[in-house]
């Protein structure tokens, strides 16, 4: 990949993951009643409009307005800061690190636009299994999951190849 095209890369899933996160939460929040939910598939999967002004599975969510805003801003510039220099330090043909990096950027930003304008986030996908009730989360929340998820497994193994290659030239 040419070192322009990564970052071309970068900006078009980053900002098209965060369109289309933006755009269903407009999507929910104007044709939804907070707190109404919507089965789909029943005891499944349902669409659930709710507010989450915490982190992960509404921790600081009872701490005040100001903390939460100056945590998440914090802690945003600082993983922003982070996943910028794990973009620069792969190689410029790892397009699934760079895929991944950029589906994080797209759902941190995503989720950083709400916090700024409405001092929370939206969420809504809703499932649950058997009467295990997974908490709702949205489209930046699944694309910063599937993110970190693959980046992890990508270097875990990325790694272990390369001690594999580095092992079989020293036999």
């Amino acid at each position: 990949m040419r070192p322009a095209a990564r970052y071309i890369s970068l900006a078009v899933v980053g900002v098209g993951i965060t369109t289309l996160d933006q755009a269903t939460k407009a999507y929910i929040m104007q044709t939804m009643r907070l707190h109404e939910s919507i089965s789909v598939l029943q005891d499944f999967f349902s669409l659930t409009y709710i507010r989450n002004p915490g982190a992960a599975f509404g921790l600081l969510a009872s701490s005040s307005h100001e903390f939460r805003l100056l945590f998440f801003g914090v802690t945003s510039i600082l993983a922003l800061l982070l996943l910028g220099m794990i973009f620069l330090r792969l190689r410029e043909d790892d397009w699934v690190g760079q895929l991944s990096v950029a589906g994080i950027l797209g759902g941190a930003i995503g989720n950083l636009l709400d916090r700024v304008r409405l001092g929370e986030v939206i969420d809504f996908l809703d499932f649950s299994i058997k009467g295990y009730h997974w908490p709702a989360f949205n489209v930046a929340d699944a694309a910063i999951s599937v993110g970190v998820f693959v980046l992890i497994l990508h270097l875990a193994f990325e790694k272990r190849e390369t001690n594999v290659a580095i092992q079989q030239e020293r036999s």
